[in-house]
């Protein structure tokens, strides 16, 4: 079973809305190599997993888990992308006097985050290819999983670079920032598990091959250390710590399973969108859950 607490696993900057941005951050969320694919993959292999390994089973679990917040995380960024554009304030009636305060959604971004999403979201890629289970990758066999598993977080570690380099407006960056060195402390753990299966994946895959501190957001958080951390997010034990612990596989450091997950930070609904019509609640509706609120309380 799961748990949730309501925060986002990392801070949000502000800043304008980006349709574009987000249209290709839905790469990092609903593409083959997104986080969508990380977190079924992972809790797949985990769901499927034969055998006494626990602390491989444990290890694989605990990175799936932590990918649920990157897809809560990721798809959060991409509403605030679009959240607001084209600068609808709220005044007056959508479509009034013949405004169009959609207009922007034909020329800029996916017209689906307008369209279909109401500004939000979608579990698609960024040329709006539905994600597919197809993507997902779990053979049973332990070895092979855990290489595939490293082949998909150096990936999308790539891609992310990618993105970065794509945009600089701050909302995509510091979650785009974030998603690169948890994928490099992903490709620690995976590389590491590997080591000690007797498998010389350095000699396959000559990976991480590239330093992504030249990005000031990533140096920052890779200068914390949170590069070389992992999270079992347990709260009946783990015995990830007999692997992800040691000299980092990347000559990045001591690795560390941490005690506790992230303190977060506090989860804020998106406003409303009048001129999405959403939530489209009529004042009857509100009244009703006012007054849910309130018997709530007593």
């Amino acid at each position: 079973m799961f748990f949730h607490v309501q925060k986002l696993i990392n801070e949000i900057i502000p800043d304008e809305p980006d349709p574009a941005a987000a249209n290709a951050l839905q790469e990092g969320l609903g593409g083959q190599f997104g986080e969508m694919r990380t977190m079924m993959q992972y809790l797949f292999q985990s769901f499927n997993f034969r055998g006494k390994a626990k602390p491989y089973l444990d290890l694989i679990q605990g990175v799936g888990i932590e990918e649920i917040s990157h897809v809560e995380l990721i798809a959060t960024t991409i509403n605030r992308l679009v959240d607001g554009s084209p600068r609808y304030n709220g005044k007056g009636i959508p479509g009034e006097g013949g405004s169009t305060p959609l207009k922007i959604a034909l020329s800029q971004g996916n017209i689906q985050h307008y369209l279909v999403g109401a500004q939000g979201a979608m579990p698609v890629d960024s040329v709006g290819n539905p994600w597919s289970g197809s993507y997902v990758y779990n053979s049973g066999n332990l070895p092979l999983d855990l290489l595939y598993n490293l082949m998909l977080e150096s990936t999308g570690r790539l891609q992310k670079c990618r993105l970065y380099e794509m945009t600089d407006n701050r909302i995509a960056r510091s979650t785009i920032s974030y998603l690169i060195v948890r994928d490099h402390a992903h490709e620690n753990a995976y590389a590491k598990a590997l080591e000690l299966l007797g498998v010389n994946w350095g000699k396959v895959l000559p990976i991480p091959n590239f330093n992504a501190t030249r990005y000031p957001e990533v140096k920052k958080l890779m200068d914390q250390g949170i590069h070389n951390q992992q999270h079992h997010w347990r709260l009946d034990g783990s015995e990830m710590a007999k692997i992800f612990h040691g000299a980092s596989p990347s000559g990045s450091g001591e690795l560390v399973t941490t005690p506790k997950p992230p303190d977060g930070v506090p989860f804020v609904p998106g406003d409303e969108r009048p001129e999405e019509f959403s939530p489209g609640l009529t004042p009857e509706i509100l009244e009703l859950i006012d007054q849910a609120a309130t018997m709530g309380k007593m």
